[in-house]
């Protein structure tokens, strides 16, 4: 969860209303193949659920992520595991890892290469980056809601801090540095948000903040309510919201030697 425009993140929240965020992340941990003894890094670990995970498996793992709510909930939830408080796009160990993983984090950053070059650094050869975020298309029906909110409320243009490249788009980056792909896939993969009616509203308050951040805290209120209109038809299904996500999954190994 290492967020490039808003470093600041609600752990509570989090933790409370959106624990799909690493509950659907089981078989990105299966594709890490982990060994017992391996020594892995979990980029953007958030409150530390899967680098929890991870460690169960055998291995050795180091949590990072750029907010620090989140390195001290995650410290206080498995404090035997190592977490750090680290940007992606500065990654620096001098002891090499046997694996790269990362979910849910790669499309908050804007500067994707920096990130790869450092991921690149720090693995063995023939060690393995595991990744999962969102791709080609990611909300796209979500944000067609907000430009339409935001055009009747004449707010002016619509902020979109993410990256949500496509399969060839990522695939050539991480080919740059010598990250061979073994496996890709750009998928669907629609998300049911939790608390009902109040999903998509936590959601914005979650991961919204680009959003929000421009709006006078009397009209907060107006155009989160304003987005829920927009967005019912598209996202509202019985009783409650679900999320258009798209995944972008990718394995590769350091080719370098």
């Amino acid at each position: 969860m290492n967020a490039e425009p808003n470093s600041e993140w609600n752990a509570e929240l989090y933790e409370e209303k959106h624990s799909f965020v690493w509950k659907m992340a089981a078989g990105l941990v299966d594709l890490l193949e982990i060994k017992a003894g391996e020594r892995i890094l979990d980029i953007g670990c958030g409150t530390g659920h899967l680098t929890s995970q991870i460690a169960t498996l055998g291995a050795k793992v180091v949590g990072v992520d750029r907010s620090a709510e989140m390195i001290e909930q995650a410290r206080k939830q498995y404090p035997a595991l190592q977490f750090e408080v680290m940007d992606a796009r500065e990654i620096a160990f001098a002891e090499p890892f046997d694996a790269v993983f990362s979910n849910a984090t790669m499309h908050w950053i804007s500067e994707p290469e920096r990130v790869i070059a450092g991921i690149a650094k720090v693995l063995r050869p023939r060690g393995r980056f595991v990744v999962e975020f969102g791709g080609k298309g990611n909300i796209a029906a979500l944000m067609d809601a907000v430009e339409r909110a935001w055009r009747k409320l004449g707010k002016g243009a619509v902020p979109r801090p993410w990256y949500y490249p496509s399969v060839a788009e990522y695939a050539g980056l991480l080919e740059k540095h010598e990250l061979e792909v073994t496996y890709a896939m750009l998928f669907d993969r629609p998300t049911a948000l939790e608390d009902g009616a109040q999903g998509l509203r936590n959601w914005l308050e979650m991961f919204g903040g680009v959003f929000l951040e421009s709006v006078k805290p009397e009209e907060r209120e107006g155009v989160i309510s304003a987005v829920e209109r927009e967005a019912r038809v598209a996202l509202f299904h019985d009783d409650h919201w679900v999320m258009d996500y798209r995944r972008l999954r990718v394995v590769a190994r350091n080719a370098a030697r």
